[in-house]
């Protein structure tokens, strides 16, 4: 069994001392002491158990077992640098590249926003965008596939260990083709039970937001699609397939095709968009210089 007194410390320090010959040499290279020095090449010694070194006078001197150790030590120390850092790049810490995933529907505005300002932050960073679904986008986030997601925070059951950086909150709107749009000023859905609707598919954020709405007015909705994304569902809407719920902030993408009408204040569901990322990696600069771009963002708001 390996002793507690071998340490990859005491191997660095032997392959000093025994490439440079001397003690003061190898404080020098390693910043130490020579009586540290001293007592990490003895320590080595009594736990590996066989000498190492003998004294010639006032000098310490490398036995050919300490020779050959520190030779293979020097591949055991390279082999043990290569795994740390490729271990920090699969974390994100060590690379100059972040995975950032975001709903389809901020693609149009917020997040080009939060890449241009954190790229400013940090030059030589590529981002790469996954788009997906809330749900899609958390499971790939805790399984550690991204490393942070711009979405609706989850209103409960967000797991431990996740760091929230709140962007802004946004709402649903009745949305309409131009056509078709309704002459009230502000929607009572539970007036709207014989509709046709439109939706995302489950797990988006927008979807959710879609039956509590409904479920606030009292009745099922006849859902007669789900699409996959939000353009999809917008052209759909555009062309008057039926009518659905769409969040605020798509309205500047198809003002002009879509009619965005308010919801009373009852059946009003709010959706709160937060930059979220593992707190095991709040240390990596990477994300800092997201979540540091993200804060800005939301006092500018």
């Amino acid at each position: 069994m390996l002793s507690d007194e071998v340490t990859l410390k005491k191997l660095e320090i032997l392959c000093s001392f025994v490439r440079t010959g001397s003690l003061v040499k190898t404080a020098d290279e390693l910043q130490l002491s020579s009586v540290s020095i001293h007592k990490a090449l003895h320590s080595l010694e009594a736990g590996i158990g066989c000498p190492l070194f003998i004294k010639e006078g006032r000098q310490l001197k490398a036995l050919p077992a300490a020779v050959y150790l520190a030779e293979a030590s020097v591949d055991l120390l390279g082999d043990v640098e290569r795994i740390l850092k490729k271990t920090r790049s699969k974390a994100g810490v060590e690379s100059g590249q972040i995975r950032l995933g975001s709903m389809y529907s901020l693609t149009a505005n917020i997040i080009p926003r939060i890449i241009m300002g954190t790229k400013i932050r940090r030059p030589d960073l590529d981002i790469d965008l996954y788009l997906g679904s809330n749900a899609d986008l958390m499971k790939k986030l805790t399984e550690g596939n991204i490393d942070a997601v711009v979405i609706a925070a989850p209103a409960e059951g967000l797991l431990d260990g996740i760091e929230i950086v709140p962007l802004f909150e946004d709402h649903l709107f009745f949305a309409s083709s131009k056509k078709s749009k309704p002459k009230e000023d502000s929607i009572d859905l539970s007036t709207y039970a014989q509709e046709k609707f439109l939706t995302l598919q489950d797990g988006f954020a927008t979807t959710s937001g879609f039956y509590d709405a409904f479920e606030l007015a009292g009745f099922k909705p006849d859902v007669v699609m789900k699409v996959g994304d939000i353009f999809s569902l917008m052209n759909m809407v555009s062309s008057d397939m039926g009518r659905s719920l769409l969040p605020g902030r798509v309205r500047a993408l198809m003002g002009d095709a879509i009619e965005f009408t308010p919801l009373l204040p009852k059946y009003q569901v709010t959706q709160r968009i937060a930059l979220m990322y593992l707190q095991a990696n709040e240390s990596n600069p990477n994300i800092l210089a997201l979540a540091a771009e993200a804060r800005m963002l939301h006092r500018n708001n």
